[in-house]
């Protein structure tokens, strides 16, 4: 009789069979390219984290897509969507688990995506079936089964956070799973590290080779030379005493020289010479693309450009944009919201002006928004008379220029009145003389 976990077994086979390069769902980099693994040097995701432009680009996304709100919606009658409270979804929102705040259960979200190409968020159901948490799974322990019918099943590792204490195998409708760049399945995603493997190993050894240089404060090895013959044993004693007086931490003492020796230095260009910092750059610029985030985000150098807006949009639409749009709709859809209801970010968060930027944007929506709307927008509280949207008097719709152009005599020259018994435009300036000749004999009295 075979049991139901052989049958299971049986039934279901991984995406990807347990094959070379892969742990669980993520891919583990081997070969930054053909023929490294024969040269001792393989790199290893770890390797691929501790270069200073790979931390930066995945921290800076990170931190800027979990400082934003993350709310509850509603469309109404009109059109707009609004904040929306709900007692099933809004507390899992505001509160994803038990030992994750908001901003760390989506920086670990995000940071999940980016290092593995997956993220994996196991939902805790109430006995209402109403998802109360949510816990961001490690990437390495998920592995995606497929039946030969397309059923998706996730094997799941024992994991105490998130209350995983055996392995276990759950259904897709109890998994929220992120996927970014499936080039090979549609399962599973790929992290951008894997296209910035080889500069990012360059970079490392650029590193690696300029700390060594300096550990010995910039002074290259050279050879001692004698006049005449030399014993081993002396040769083994002058390389000794050598070593020991003028390298490392005592380089650049002075040595004084007897029996004829002489000391010459090994010609090594200076780090300056091959250019260390511009290889590091293109390193960290070849990273900051694969990314897609603007390298002075990351290079810490300002452009010239004092427009601190469009450099926030920029770095938006072509770096975060897909990223939180694919957020909320995992959100929703994992959730069960549908209808009228989504979930989004506040970009509020995100893209804040500065005060003088936001006070010129206010004046500009002026006619459009009333003024307690914009004394919203500044966390201010609303006024008496502040809910109507105000117009400049000389305003007039294109429906009223239409019927004057359309009257008799458009420019009002005829009579002391128009149709609708306002002052024709002679009329109006005869009027304003009479009132200046009037100011005029009251200032002379």
């Amino acid at each position: 009789m075979i049991t139901l976990k052989q049958f299971a077994a049986k039934l279901f086979s991984p995406i990807w069979g347990g094959g070379r390069g892969r742990t669980g769902n993520v891919f583990v980099m081997k070969e930054p390219f053909a023929g490294a693994w024969q040269r001792n040097l393989e790199a290893t995701r770890e390797d691929m984290l501790s270069f200073h432009a790979i931390y930066a680009c995945i921290s800076l996304i990170s931190s800027s897509i979990s400082k934003m709100n993350v709310r509850l919606v509603r469309k109404d009658a009109d059109g707009i969507w609004s904040e929306y409270e709900s007692s099933a979804y809004s507390p899992c929102l505001r509160r994803p688990n038990s030992i994750q705040n908001r901003i760390q259960f989506y920086s670990s979200w995000v940071t999940s995506v980016l290092t593995s190409g997956s993220a994996y968020i196991l939902k805790k159901r109430d006995a209402r079936r109403v998802v109360t948490e949510l816990f961001v799974l490690d990437p390495n322990r998920v592995v995606t089964l497929v039946s030969p019918s397309g059923q998706v099943v996730y094997e799941l590792q024992a994991d105490s956070t998130a209350g995983l204490e055996e392995p276990v195998r759950v259904p897709a409708s109890e998994v929220i799973v992120h996927r970014i760049n499936c080039f090979y399945s549609p399962l599973v995603g790929l992290s951008p590290i894997y296209a910035a493997a080889l500069p990012v190993l360059q970079g490392i050894e650029i590193q690696k080779s300029s700390a060594a240089f300096f550990q010995n404060n910039a002074r290259p090895g050279g050879v001692l030379t004698a006049p005449g013959a030399v014993s081993d044993e002396t040769v083994e004693q002058l390389k000794t005493v050598w070593e020991a007086n003028y390298t490392g931490l005592n380089a650049g003492k002075v040595a004084v020289l007897a029996d004829g020796l002489t000391y010459k230095s090994f010609d090594v260009q200076s780090a300056a010479n091959n250019q260390v910092v511009e290889q590091l750059e293109w390193s960290a610029r070849v990273v900051a693309s694969v990314f897609h985030v603007p390298y002075y985000m990351i290079s810490g150098e300002m452009p010239s450009s004092e427009n601190v807006e469009a450099l926030q949009t920029q770095f938006y639409t072509q770096c975060l944009q897909s990223l939180i749009e694919q957020i909320e709709l995992c959100l929703s859809e994992g959730l069960g919201v549908s209808g009228s209801l989504a979930v989004e970010f506040d970009l509020d968060g995100l893209l804040r002006l500065d005060q003088l930027a936001q006070m010129e944007w206010l004046d500009k929506a002026s006619g459009k928004l009333t003024v307690n709307e914009m004394r919203k927008i500044l966390n201010r509280k609303p006024l008496t008379g502040g809910d109507s949207v105000f117009l400049q008097q000389q305003n007039y719709s294109l429906e009223a220029l239409a019927k004057r152009d359309a009257s008799p005599n458009p420019f009002g020259n005829g009579g002391a009145t128009n149709d609708n018994g306002t002052l024709k435009a002679g009329e109006v300036n005869n009027h304003f003389n009479t009132l200046n000749k009037l100011r005029n004999l009251e200032n002379a009295a």
